[in-house]
Formats: structure tokens, sequence, C-alpha cells
């Protein structure tokens, strides 16, 4: 079961570098597009933050997802590894797929439609499964039994 553990994993890890890419096509087209490029920060060693408010929300939504994309999901794989070595079972690979499944819901909503409230509802459902998986790879190695953990 270990390719299962690390199988969702694996799916947001190339997600995020989906996300990484919309980047590209989002600020550059919006750069593009600005007929007084005199608005545009010039100076040297300009970072994205630097875009706020000069470029459109929109097209600052996919790099405020690939931030979000790098911060809570780092725990997640710390905790995907973690069950992966310590034997998962069918929970396991299921919360992990829920989880991974909600944060690519969440990436698309956030970077095509960014209403607050649906974003908050799936940050939580996706935090919820996260917090599940943690618990059970604390009991995973506390309990150093993996047959211990309920199926």
């Amino acid at each position: 079961m270990l390719a299962q553990m690390l199988a969702p994993a694996a799916v947001l890890v190339v997600w995020t570098l989906i996300v990484l890419v919309w980047i590209i096509p989002a600020r550059f087209g919006a750069v593009a597009k600005i007929a007084d490029k005199s608005v545009l920060p010039n100076k040297r060693g300009v970072r994205g933050a630097d875009l706020e408010g000069v470029l459109p929300d929109k097209a600052n939504w996919p790099a405020h997802n690939y931030a979000h994309l790098v911060e809570q999901p780092t725990l997640f794989y710390v905790t995907v590894v973690i069950l992966a070595l310590t034997g998962p079972g069918a929970l396991d690979v299921t919360l992990a797929w829920a989880y991974v499944g909600l944060r690519i819901v969440h990436s698309l909503w956030q970077i095509l439609v960014n209403t607050i409230p649906v974003r908050f509802v799936l940050f939580i459902a996706g935090t919820i499964a996260l917090i599940v998986l943690a618990v059970r790879a604390v009991m995973a190695t506390l309990l150093a039994d993996p047959s211990a953990l309920p199926a």
C-alpha cells in the first residue's frame, strides 16, 4: 500500500507545478494589456507582491493560490511519508485523496471565481482531512504498531 499512499502526494506536487505555470500567462497577459506601462514597478528585483494593486486582482489569483499550495500541503507531504513508512490503511489513502481533491478544487475556485465563503469551506474540509491524517500518523508512530490503527 506504499505506492497508493504516496500517489496523492505525487499528484499534488504535479498540480502545484501546473499552478506555477498558470501564473505565467495570467501575469504576463495582464502586463501586456496595461496601456500605461508607467504604472508598473520600475525597480530592480521586482517581486510578485509588487504587482498587487497594479495588475487586476484576477491576474494575481494564481500566484496567491501557488503560495497556498506551498504552505499547508507541506504538512500533508510529511504526514503522507510518515504513514507510508508505518504502513497505511485504506482510510489513510482515502483521506489523502480527499485532501488532494479538495486542494485542487480549492485552487480552481480561488483562481477562477475566488469567493471567500466557498474557499473557506473547501479549506476547512481539506484541513479536517489533514488533521485526521496527522492524528493517525501520530498514532502509527507512538504506538509503533500500524495494525493498531483502525482500517
